[in-house]
């Protein structure tokens, strides 16, 4: 099957006087275009958005009669291509073999802090155990210096971002190496470069900032454009779809152009609603096509299909100036929602097994592995206690650093401090001075004096 991003139709646009300035030519070719059509017109025209021929036979547009929007796929559940005469894959075998490790950390890692959790060393976590190959297939196709909006089931994104367990382990006990110094709660990894931003609990919040980044981005690249080309992903599940902010950031970036791929884990469960009382219709995809921007339907649980996807996305979407790419990804949630919850509650047991047994990514890219000879039950096993011993070193050092001077909790929101911080910070002084056998300072470094 050929990809293909599926693209809307659009008519040209009349032709703007040309203008000094690039915004004020913008915007005289959106006000050159307003006119519907002139009497005696065939149709109903708004060009750019719609281009409707008119009828006399009354017809409502069902859509169980529409034909469904394909899923893009490069390898079946067996791990073999599935059109024998295509090109061969555009990535070397090493980098294959990356990719897999990088899962294969993922999951080790997920294994050992869930357990964690549940022995009360870890207050939080949760695991993307299903959906690897998305997170890892869809960064490699990615550039440092590309923005990344996560939601919270993206560790393989930083994975293959350059994030390492020591970064990982930081972050998740919130100690003094910590990037966001003990802030956030555990899994809300962040980075400065390659650039991640935070991420943060409200569902969907990180959809229109996105929009507004890849606007930003725009911006600069027609202000600068010595600028290296870049592009914003934002990641996020279907039950996130079901918020405003989805619809208020897609119909952003559509309507302003932005060079945004937005890349939709639709694994099936929204926590403990399954996608059946979520939403009517085919998909998160036909939403995409629904605010005019271009879309693709693909394997979750096929990396290579992830990445070449990926790939094209974003070539599209710094392609015309600047446009926004839906990626609906299809997958299922094999793990728990999180730590709070046990989705066997809503969900049989032999559902969860029979996936993962059948097929997963992990599963899936080991079986091509090891038809191409480059991987063997040896070589999983010696990996898998390799990273478990690496992922347990990193968990004990992290366990036992400190937490950050608590003044810490104040700075690196302002550049300087506001006045109403400095009277915060030392009211909590008061406090801790005052009732000193309530508060246990020497897990932070400096306790009090960092104050």
């Amino acid at each position: 099957m050929s990809l293909n991003i599926v693209r809307r139709a659009v008519l040209p646009l009349r032709r703007a006087r040309i203008l000094p300035s690039p915004f004020n030519a913008r915007i005289a070719g959106r006000c050159s275009s307003s006119i519907s059509q002139r009497p005696g017109s065939d149709r109903v025209r708004f060009p750019g958005a719609v281009n409707s021929k008119f009828t006399s036979q009354m017809s409502f547009i069902n859509a169980s009669d529409m034909p469904n929007i394909p899923t893009y796929r490069v390898m079946d559940s067996d791990g073999v291509l599935v059109e024998k005469t295509r090109e061969a894959l555009n990535v070397s075998n090493e980098n294959i073999l990356t990719w897999y490790k990088n899962m294969l950390t993922v999951s080790v890692m997920d294994v050992v802090m869930f357990e964690a959790q549940r022995q009360g060393r870890l207050s939080f976590y949760m695991v993307s155990a299903g959906e690897e190959g998305i997170s890892v297939g869809s960064a490699a196709a990615l550039t440092p210096d590309d923005v990344v909006f996560a939601q919270y089931r993206e560790a393989g994104v930083f994975q293959q971002r350059g994030f390492t367990l020591h970064d990982f382990m930081s972050q998740l006990f919130a100690n003094s190496n910590d990037n966001g110094r003990g802030r956030n709660m555990p899994v809300h990894y962040g980075s400065n470069y390659p650039r991640n931003h935070t991420i943060s609990s409200p569902l969907a919040t990180q959809i229109p900032q996105a929009s507004g980044a890849a606007y930003a981005l725009k911006l600069q690249g027609l202000q600068d454009p010595n600028k290296p080309p870049r592009i914003v992903a934002c990641y996020f599940g279907e039950g996130a779809a079901s918020e405003g902010d989805f619809h208020a950031g897609l119909n952003i970036a559509a309507t302003r152009s932005c060079p945004v791929v937005f890349i939709c884990r639709n694994n099936g469960f929204a926590i403990s609603t399954p996608t059946l009382e979520q939403y009517r219709g085919d998909g998160i995809a036909s939403r995409g096509l629904g605010y005019g921007i271009d879309t693709i339907r693909v394997d979750g649980n096929d990396i290579f299909a992830v990445y070449e996807a990926m790939q094209e996305a974003r070539r599209v979407a710094l392609s015309d100036g600047g446009k926004p790419v839906l990626v609906e990804a299809m997958s299922y949630r094999v793990s728990h929602h999180s730590t709070s919850d046990d989705s066997f509650a809503y969900r049989a047991r032999v559902e969860v097994e029979d996936w993962k047994r059948r097929d997963n990514p992990i599963i899936r890219l080991r079986k091509w592995l090891e038809n191409e000879g480059l991987w063997n039950e040896d070589l999983e096993q010696s990996t898998r206690e390799e990273l478990r011993k690496n992922v347990l070193k990193e968990f004990g050092a992290a366990e036992r650093l400190k937490k950050p001077p608590i003044r810490e909790a104040f700075t690196d929101v302002y550049e300087e401090l506001t006045e109403e911080a400095q009277d915060q910070m030392k009211e909590l002084k008061r406090i801790l001075e005052k009732y000193p056998n309530e508060y246990d300072l020497h897990q932070f470094e400096e306790g009090i004096n960092g104050l």
